[in-house]
């Protein structure tokens, strides 16, 4: 994950699930600096991204650096991956719901990015991180959802194609909470930044405890007493990831230059280890078996059934809450026999053959 992604994650999820819903105000960060200004709008409806938004981002990254190299625009997920990737046991209509929320809050919330090109260009991006959202369900808009494929913003997809990205050990964090997560991917790319592949005790990173709330936890409350944040906001997460010898410590203590605290975090032994693996080690590789995959199974299907839809009714894609899963099927059976990229030609011809005998398709 290139930086300003990075930076915009920090900003767009709101950690506290009281808070969230109702949060829908612009969001900025670094405001009136022409190099690195981000601008966050929450939907009016939706309000700004919570938790389990959160979740399926990280999997979503994850499952898209998958599929390696050359970069993909769309990730795809089938309905027992999306189980797992919201750790639930059972798949019903309220936590399809759920996921389809989280989903939503993303994909409506609007980011506008400025900053200076290597050449010394000021550049401005707006874009939403999911574009699109392609769902198919079982047959009503009230069954649980069977599989879907986001689209990423082309930003995201330039960035990674230009190698602007962060490996991060995604079992680690499987086993934190959204917060802890946060935590994790900031630091560790801190850590890297700063890291010469030597003096490895000196390492330490320092950070405003009222700027961690802003910057990497999406406006989480600040508070006053020491007590409160390490008893009953950050201690819990940050002391998970001292169990997991990510952190050696985390030492808060009163700023000395304004009120408020400071953090000074020190990187453990498994830092060092996954820094070895990800970056001296690394290789990029091709397109893996897991996209062909994917493409064949979910994200072909889904886009000709989309498309016949909005051939069949004159509806826009994103006018379309979802394709049934009949249709995902005979997708599937007519892939066998027509290409994809002849899919819209054949399904224009269809169409008009149908008309012209009045047949109700």
């Amino acid at each position: 994950m290139e930086n300003t992604l990075l930076r915009v994650a920090g900003a767009l999820f709101c950690h506290d699930p009281k808070r969230a819903s109702t949060r829908t105000g612009k969001i900025e960060l670094d405001r009136g600096a022409t190099d690195k200004h981000i601008v966050i709008r929450p939907d009016p409806e939706f309000g700004q991204p919570g938790q389990l938004a959160h979740k399926v981002f990280v999997v979503l990254i994850k499952k898209h650096s998958d599929y390696g190299r050359p970069i993909q625009k769309q990730v795809s997920f089938t309905k027992r991956e999306i189980m797992r990737m919201v750790g639930r046991q059972d798949w019903g209509g309220r936590d399809s719901e759920q996921l389809s929320r989280a989903l939503h809050e993303i994909h409506h919330t609007f980011i506008k990015t400025q900053f200076k090109s290597p050449v010394g260009k000021f550049i401005e991006h707006s874009f939403n991180i999911f574009p699109e959202i392609l769902i198919e369900r079982r047959e009503f808009a009230s069954d649980p959802i069977e599989a879907c494929t986001i689209t990423l913003a082309e930003p995201i997809i330039t960035s990674l194609e230009d190698k602007h990205f962060t490996c991060l050990n995604h079992s680690l964090m499987q086993g934190l909470g959204t917060i802890g997560q946060a935590f994790y991917m900031r630091l560790f790319f801190h850590f890297a930044n700063m890291y010469d592949g030597q003096q490895k005790s000196r390492l330490v990173f320092l950070k405003r405890y009222d700027d961690i709330c802003a910057e990497w936890l999406g406006g989480l409350a600040v508070h006053k007493y020491k007590s409160v944040i390490e008893r009953d906001q950050l201690g819990p997460h940050l002391q998970q990831l001292v169990a997991a010898d990510f952190l050696t410590s985390y030492i808060l203590e009163p700023a000395k230059t304004r009120d408020g605290f400071v953090i000074t975090f020190k990187p453990g032994r498994a830092f060092f280890e996954d820094y070895d693996r990800f970056y001296r080690k690394q290789q990029h590789s091709a397109v893996r078996p897991s996209f062909s995959d994917d493409r064949e199974r979910i994200k072909e299907p889904l886009q000709v059934a989309y498309l016949f839809t909005e051939k069949k009714t004159g509806r826009s894609a994103s006018s379309i809450g979802f394709v049934n899963s009949k249709d995902v099927e005979t997708a599937k059976q007519i892939l066998t026999k027509i290409g994809f990229d002849d899919m819209s030609a054949f399904l224009d011809y269809a169409l008009a053959e149908a008309r012209s005998t009045s047949f109700d398709v």
